[in-house]
């Protein structure tokens, strides 16, 4: 695969595992503890052989820029679940994070619907996570439904967001 994702392989994990640990990302994720080196590579060891997953490196000006991860595609009824997070304090030193947040969620959606074939491409956002609703509203994302979700023993709203293929 060529273009701006490509596969994650072995070589990656450093890099993941310290974009995903960054403060900000952390901040708005639905795990917020650090992640240490043996959770990481449990978590690799599931997941990289697991044919109802991806995960993805997104390429921004073909330098390695954050992680889009994918379950649910070998769903019969093709609704697939993202997520995704970006190496905020490497693109931020570049001026590059917006339009890298932009490519990101572009190929993402791409990806869903042209190489997965997803019928519907959903994922849950923090409500206070503002910038990234904002976002998905821009690409067509709707509001599905809003729930709690218990967070380090607290609940929090989240949001879960929804396109269909063509619109």
């Amino acid at each position: 695969m060529s273009g701006p994702l490509r596969p994650a392989d072995d070589t990656d994990l450093d890099r993941m595992r310290l974009w995903r640990n960054h403060p900000q990302v952390r901040a708005v994720s639905l795990t917020r503890h650090e992640i240490g080196p043996d959770e990481h590579a449990a978590w690799w060891a599931r997941v990289r052989l697991d044919p109802d997953r991806r995960v993805l490196v997104h390429l921004h000006g073909g330098a390695p820029s954050g992680v889009v991860t994918f379950s649910g595609v070998t769903s019969p009824q093709r609704a697939v679940t993202w997520g995704f997070y970006l190496d905020v304090a490497g693109l931020d030193a570049r001026g590059e994070l917006l339009p890298a947040w932009l490519s990101l969620e572009r190929a993402a959606i791409a990806y869903a619907f042209e190489t997965l074939g997803a019928r519907a491409l959903g994922g849950e956002t923090l409500t206070s996570n503002e910038p990234v609703l904002a976002l998905h509203r821009r690409f067509g994302f709707r509001v599905v439904r809003r729930y709690e979700r218990e967070i380090d023993g607290r609940p929090h709203e989240v949001v879960w967001t929804e396109m269909s293929r063509g619109t």
